[in-house]
């Protein structure tokens, strides 16, 4: 992924509902941006359904494709048929920090591994076709120093470009800790430089 530019999430839950072979479907999608916020989606809907055979699941906590931050679960189902499929899904889907719960209630009449697998796959495909989506923008989280003299200037251009302080501490210099849109940094790289003559330093943290 391009830092500057931001990528798809999800805008909010998501769910569809399904009848295969007399066994009932219900898959949700919903946003993670990190592993617990996914389990605790996960829990959420096990609650929220206490009665259903199998709660499946499969999360891609990250930018789209990532598989530094994933994780999924059969949930009692044959082995490899319902998470892995699930998650080969969202990796596949374009949509970052996603989460994806698939609950089945089983009526009776067995699928096989291959009609299970093309069930949950198909179930996730499905949600992410009604899934409405957000753009998340990147930040950067830089350490901006510079002069006791520059503090207002400095202010009223983080202002302007929509960076938030974070932290802050005064000694021989000011020192911010900030977050910003990524795209906005060159800019305020430029703009810095002419208000404090090259004097303020802007040094990336993350």
């Amino acid at each position: 992924m391009d830092r500057q530019h931001g990528y798809p999430i999800p805008a909010r839950i998501h769910s569809v509902e399904e009848s295969i072979e007399r066994s009932r479907f219900r898959t949700l999608l919903a946003h993670a941006p990190d592993s617990d916020a996914a389990h605790a989606f996960v829990h959420r809907v096990r609650e929220e359904f206490p009665d259903a055979t199998h709660h499946c699941w499969a999360f891609v906590a990250g930018p789209p494709g990532s598989t530094r931050s994933i994780g999924m679960s059969d949930d009692g189902e044959p082995h490899g048929t319902a998470g892995r499929p699930m998650l080969t899904t969202l990796l596949h889907s374009g949509v970052g920090e996603i989460v994806a719960v698939c609950v089945r209630w089983y009526g009776g009449t067995k699928l096989g591994t291959g009609g299970l697998a093309r069930a949950y796959s198909g179930g996730v495909k499905h949600a992410l076709e009604g899934l409405e989506v957000e753009e998340r923008i990147a930040k950067a989280h830089m350490r901006l120093t510079f002069g006791y003299a520059e503090i207002d200037a400095v202010q009223r251009l983080l202002d302007e470009l929509d960076a938030h302080v974070e932290g802050e501490s005064y000694g021989a210099e000011v020192v911010y800790e900030i977050l910003l849109p990524e795209i906005r940094l060159p800019l305020l790289g430029r703009r810095l430089a002419d208000l404090t003559q090259g004097r303020a330093e802007l040094r990336r943290l993350d």
